[in-house]
C-alpha cells in the first residue's frame, strides 16, 4: 500500500511538472501551429504551387539518333560506305501543343491551387473547432468539479448530525438513509466530472501537442451576431472549394474545346554522309488533324460540360446546407441561451432561497432534516445545472464562430 502511495504521488507530480497553462486564445493557435492536419493542409498547398509551375509549358524535346538510307541488297548491301545516300543521323524534335491547350493547362492548376487552399482552411478550422471546444470542455468540467466538490463538503458533515439527531428522536432511523443517499449520488456525479476533465484533457492535449494541458485566462465572449455569420458564409471555406471545383470544371472544357485545335512540332536532323559525299540538314513541320471530332473531341466536350454542371449544382446544395445548418445551430444557440439565463436568475435563486428558508426552518424546529438535506442537494443541483447550461452556450459560440465565422475570428 505503500508503495502504491508513493507510485500515486509520484505521477502526480511529474503530471504537475510538465503541466502548461493555455488561454482559448493559445490553445487555437498552438493547435493550428503544432497539429499534424494544419500541416498537412499547409504541404498540399506547396504541392500545388510547385505543380503550377510547370503548367502549360512546351513538353520536353527528343533527340533522335539513327540511320537512314542503309543498303540490304544488291552491290551496296550492308555496307556504311558503298552507297552515298546512307548516312546517320541526330535530329531534334519539339512539339506544340497550341496556346489554347496551354492556357488550359494553366487554369487547371489554378484551380487545383484554390482546392488545396480551400481544403487547407477546412482543415484549419477543424483543427481550430476541436482546440476550441476542448478548451471549453475542460474549463467547464473543472468549474463543475470544483462547484461539486464545494456542495459535498457541506454535506459529509450532515450524516454525523442526522445520526445525533436519531439519538436525541428528532429523527427517525429510516431519514438517515436519504442523506447517505443523497450523498452517493453526488459522488457518482463527481465520478462522471473527473472522467469528463480527463477526456477533455485528452483531446486538448491531442490538438495542442502540450502533454498536460490547463486551462487559464477567461472564457471567450459568447455573444453572436448572426447578421455577421450570414454575411461570412458566403466565404466559407466550404464554397470556396464548390467554387474552385467549378473553375477547374471549366478550364477542363477549355482543354476539351483545344483538342479540335492542331497541335505543331519541329523537327531538325543532321545527317552525316561517307566523306566522299556531302553531309545534309534536313528540317520539318509538323501538324495533328483532328479530322473526327464528332467521335472522338465532341463526346469529351460534352462529358466536360456535364461535368461542369455537375460542380455548379454540387456547389449550389453546399451553399445550402451551411445556410441550414448555420440556421439550425443558431436556434440551439438561442435556446441553450434562453434555458441557461432562466436556470441562472429564475431556478437558482430559488433553489438558493429554498435552502436558505429549510435551513431556517431547521434551526427553529419546525422543518426536518430531512427537508434540509433535500434543500441543499437541490441547491446543488441548480448549481451544477446552471454551469452545464452555460457551457452549452460557449460551446455553441465556440462552433458557430469557428464554422461559420470568417477565418481570423
Amino acid at each position: 500500500m505503500r508503495a502504491s502511495m508513493m507510485l500515486a504521488v509520484a505521477a502526480l507530480m511529474t503530471s504537475a511538472a510538465h503541466a502548461q497553462t493555455l488561454t482559448y486564445g493559445q490553445a487555437l493557435r498552438d493547435a493550428v501551429a503544432n497539429a499534424p492536419g494544419a500541416a498537412a493542409g499547409r504541404a498540399g498547398v506547396t504541392a500545388a504551387q510547385a505543380d503550377a509551375r510547370a503548367a502549360g509549358s512546351l513538353p520536353d524535346p527528343r533527340v533522335a539518333v539513327g540511320i537512314d538510307n542503309y543498303p540490304v541488297s544488291g552491290p551496296p548491301a550492308f555496307s556504311l560506305s558503298r552507297d552515298d545516300m546512307t548516312m546517320g543521323r541526330v535530329g531534334f524534335q519539339q512539339d506544340v501543343p497550341n496556346l489554347a491547350k496551354r492556357h488550359a493547362a494553366q487554369a487547371q492548376a489554378r484551380a487545383v491551387i484554390a482546392t488545396a487552399e480551400a481544403t487547407q482552411a477546412t482543415k484549419l478550422r477543424e483543427v481550430r473547432l476541436g482546440a476550441g471546444q476542448a478548451w471549453i470542455d475542460l474549463a467547464y468540467a473543472e468549474r463543475r468539479l470544483t462547484a461539486l466538490d464545494t456542495v459535498l463538503h457541506s454535506l459529509r458533515a450532515l450524516p454525523s448530525a442526522a445520526h445525533a439527531a436519531v439519538t436525541a428522536g428528532t429523527v427517525r432511523p429510516g431519514q438517515t438513509v436519504t442523506t447517505d443517499q443523497g450523498i452517493a449520488g453526488l459522488e457518482d456525479r463527481r465520478d462522471e466530472l473527473v472522467a469528463a476533465v480527463a477526456r477533455a484533457r485528452a483531446m486538448l492535449a491531442r490538438w495542442t501537442g502540450v502533454s498536460a494541458p490547463e486551462t487559464a485566462g477567461v472564457m471567450p465572449a459568447i455573444d453572436l451576431s448572426p447578421a455577421r455569420l450570414r454575411d461570412a458564409l458566403s466565404q466559407h471555406s466550404d464554397l470556396i472549394s464548390a467554387d474552385a471545383g467549378i473553375r477547374r470544371a471549366e478550364a477542363d472544357v477549355d482543354a476539351a474545346r483545344a483538342e479540335k485545335r492542331p497541335d505543331w512540332g519541329v523537327e531538325v536532323a543532321y545527317q552525316r554522309r561517307d566523306p566522299r559525299y556531302g553531309d545534309m540538314v534536313s528540317a520539318g513541320v509538323s501538324m495533328t488533324l483532328p479530322l473526327f471530332a464528332r467521335s472522338r473531341q465532341d463526346p469529351r466536350i460534352a462529358a466536360r460540360q456535364s461535368a461542369r454542371a455537375q460542380a455548379e449544382a454540387q456547389r449550389e446544395e453546399t451553399r445550402r446546407a451551411l445556410a441550414a445548418d448555420l440556421e439550425a445551430a443558431l436556434a440551439d444557440h438561442q435556446m441553450h441561451h434562453n434555458q441557461w439565463e432562466r436556470a441562472r436568475d429564475v431556478l437558482l435563486p430559488l433553489a438558493r432561497k429554498r435552502a436558505e428558508l429549510e435551513t431556517a426552518s431547521y434551526s427553529a424546529g419546525r422543518a426536518s432534516l430531512t427537508d434540509a438535506i433535500e434543500a441543499k442537494t437541490a441547491l446543488a443541483d441548480a448549481e451544477l445545472a446552471v454551469l452545464e447550461r452555460e457551457a452549452l452556450v460557449a460551446a455553441d459560440g465556440v462552433r458557430l464562430t469557428i464554422t461559420f465565422g470568417s477565418v481570423d475570428r
